[in-house]
């Protein structure tokens, strides 16, 4: 008997899930490899960082999504290593030969060479992030409700977001909401116009990728919130309890939130992989890694350009382009001709807080009510998993009726610095 084609595929998230579903009861045998064993749903992470949903309410279950995949097997492991060559991948010590190798790791946040970023501030990508950073906001006001010094508190309580697109402008909002709502009732003792939150940015508008109508309502609803939104203004330098913007300025600070740009996950050029900007990997119109057959790939990790531009590291595109790399893969087994990838927006959407949002759908803006519920439903709607979406709904319902928030605990988190009264500060978790 020939034995059936092995299907690898590195990475569980949105592109690596879409090519599983594409290559379910398939005449191949996949393996699917991630360091989780579940799939995040990146669109809410911030919330979990705001403390507006749990961990487990945008997390599923690699394998309850395999369950009913006879053919799909999955391995919790790391891609350490890859030879195009012998079509041989190696998870963590272990090699493993491959007819074909779906890349779908995804980024990580891009830090732009920044001296001390790495270190001292909170990027915002994984659950590993998104823990500590919510642990390390509420730890600050646990703080500055003991300190009586008001130079110390104020900056205790001065919390800054590097970087005004989606992810920046989405958590600012959210974060502005738990302050000025259920932290300030928790606090009475802590006088609220100590707390300020900055969001910078080195470019001259919010969500630069909007419409400028939509951008201006961004802002003007963060400033309402009472976001102090900085424009036109770098980071030159973050230390751990300050932040540097260019021409020397300061903004004292035990919290800086990294969401300024993200860069293909680490590995491929080591590998020897055909590099685009950013740590992306370059791939012809079809997925197909540039001058090596069999070796795919797709999602953030992907460079591929349409129109002289390069696609934008959405979960619109992840998804799309894991169903095309799926396909290209059946058609190659069956000597068909390649089908080549092409980007069918759906649009954007971005949240700033209760009852406002802006979208970009269809070709026609939408702002404030009509945008926020359309943001509502597109992101449940595209949870995986029943008890996810049910918990979202709950948590949401009860967030719009009490403005409150339930998930404001302090727990053990062993990837976590923990944060004595003001000694250690804005410290990074370990990575």
């Amino acid at each position: 008997m020939v034995p059936r084609p092995k299907v690898l595929i590195a990475g569980a998230g949105f592109a690596g899930l879409w090519a599983v579903q594409r290559l379910q009861n398939a005449p191949v045998d996949v393996i699917l490899v991630d360091r989780n064993n579940y799939h995040t749903f990146l669109p809410l992470l911030y919330q979990v960082a705001a403390a507006e949903l749990g961990p487990t309410d945008i997390a599923y279950p690699i394998r309850s999504v395999l369950r009913k995949s006879r053919n799909v097997t999955f391995r919790m492991g790391s891609l350490t290593q890859v030879d195009p060559a012998t079509r041989t991948a190696w998870i963590d010590a272990d090699p493993v030969e491959y007819d074909h190798l779906i890349l779908a790791m995804g980024a990580t946040t891009h830090f732009f060479g920044v001296p001390g970023a790495a270190e001292h501030a909170f990027p915002l990508r994984t659950m590993d992030e998104a823990v500590p950073l919510r642990h390390h906001v509420l730890g600050r006001f646990e703080a500055a409700a003991a300190e009586t010094d008001p130079v110390l508190r104020r900056r205790m309580l001065t919390f800054t977001i590097v970087g005004a697109g989606p992810t920046g402008v989405e958590f600012s909002g959210a974060l502005a909401e738990l302050v000025h709502g259920p932290l300030g009732r928790d606090y009475p003792d802590l006088d609220l116009s100590e707390v300020r939150i900055v969001l910078l940015e080195a470019m001259d508008r919010v969500l630069s990728e909007m419409p400028e109508e939509l951008s201006d309502y961004a802002r003007s609803r963060l400033e309402r919130r009472l976001v102090e939104v900085r424009l036109g203004t770098p980071v030159s330098r973050v230390q751990p309890h300050a932040v540097t913007l260019e021409g020397g300025d300061q903004i004292a600070t035990d919290t800086v939130v990294w969401t300024g740009g993200v860069k293909g996950a680490i590995g491929p050029e080591a590998w020897g992989l055909p590099m685009g900007p950013s740590g992306r990997v370059r791939v012809t119109s079809h997925l197909e890694v540039e001058g090596m057959p069999g070796l795919w790939c797709a999602g953030d990790l992907a460079y591929l350009e349409e129109e002289g531009e390069a696609l934008p590291g959405v979960a619109p595109v992840a998804l799309q382009q894991g169903t095309t790399a799926a396909r290209n893969i059946l058609r190659t087994i069956r000597n068909e001709p390649l089908q080549p990838f092409r980007y069918r927006d759906p649009g954007m959407l971005a949240v700033i807080g209760r009852n406002a949002a802006v979208a970009r759908v269809g070709g026609r803006n939408l702002r404030g009510f009509p945008a926020w519920v359309l943001w509502l439903v597109v992101h449940v709607a595209k949870l995986i998993g029943f008890r996810n979406r049910m918990l979202v709904l709950v948590n949401w319902a009860w967030n719009y009726l009490f403005f409150d928030r339930a998930v404001r605990l302090i727990l053990p988190y062993a990837r976590s610095v923990p944060v004595p009264p003001d000694i250690v500060g804005s410290r990074a978790p370990e990575r």
